[in-house]
């Protein structure tokens, strides 16, 4: 079976999943197309009334300086994701290949790399992204590098516990006997079987990623405005609560939350695609 009927097999048989690839696709269409969708200029102060109201010239309404709120929140969709993607695969490319290693080849690899993933892991992990930012800069590139740090030990752990389990599996030693050196064996053989898990935890991590760049945003450590992010919106939106002007907040809010849930819901569709004992 192809990987794309097998996908589509995949999200027919689970109607929840089918839900999750749609609201993800629609986010990956705000990401690549979002500046040329919307209806005004993100960072223009002339597009409304400062604090109208949701309704049929601003869908989401306009914040204090009357920008329109609907479009800064689609635009902001390609920084959000752009970071969390780019965090995850650098933590992904890294954790992985370190975990396989340790759990395949054991000994004194395996200690090294083990009490690495354990040392990040005693740091309370949002206040460890919080330093490294405050240390290197609030700039995209270290928001990425830091979201990454603090993701790279669940790669390493399910890594490590999948080789670990499989590295005395009769496959594995048919593969050894048939000229195979660890390498290749790990590689062709045991990666593919840590797919599963992994895949879930990419989209977990997706998840994570997003609402961490969003609350370094928050608290100011995170993009500097005017520049549009959903964590930046809802801090903008904050003090408006009080006096009634709900909409500032709370439309990037609920987007970002729907981002979070919809990675999370994928979650199980990648771990059925990638698995292949669900090929046969």
């Amino acid at each position: 079976m192809s990987t794309l009927k097998h996908a589509r097999h995949i999200l027919a048989e689970n109607p929840t999943t089918g839900i999750a690839t749609v609201m993800f696709l629609v986010f990956l269409l705000m990401a690549l197309f979002g500046p040329w969708l919307v209806p005004f200029d993100p960072l223009d102060t002339s597009a409304g009334k400062p604090l109208s109201a949701p309704g049929a010239s601003h869908w989401f309404g306009t914040d204090a300086l009357g920008r329109d709120i609907f479009s800064r929140v689609v635009v902001a969709t390609r920084l959000d994701l752009g970071i969390a993607f780019s965090a995850v695969l650098l933590s992904f490319v890294i954790g992985m290949p370190l975990g396989l290693a340790a759990g395949f080849l054991g000994g004194w690899w395996d200690r090294i790399v083990s009490r690495g993933a354990d040392t990040i892991m005693a740091f309370p992990l949002f206040v460890l992204a919080m330093g490294i930012v405050a240390a290197l800069g609030n700039t995209v590139g270290n928001i990425i590098l830091a979201t990454a740090v603090i993701n790279l030990p669940f790669y390493i752990r399910v890594a490590r516990a999948e080789a670990n389990v499989r590295r005395n599996a009769g496959w594995v030693e048919a593969a050894r006997l048939a000229g195979n050196n660890d390498l290749r064996i790990l590689a062709v053989h045991v990666f593919p079987n840590t797919l599963p898990p992994a895949m879930v935890q990419v989209s977990l991590n997706m998840g994570w990623a997003i609402l961490n760049a969003a609350g370094l945003s928050f608290i100011g450590l995170g993009v500097r405005p005017p520049e549009p992010e959903w964590g930046i919106l809802v801090a903008e939106g904050a003090q408006f609560i009080v006096s009634g002007e709900w909409w500032v907040s709370f439309f990037p809010g609920a987007v970002l939350m729907l981002a979070v849930f919809t990675f999370n819901l994928l979650g199980d569709a990648l771990r059925d695609i990638f698995d292949p004992r669900k090929r046969t």
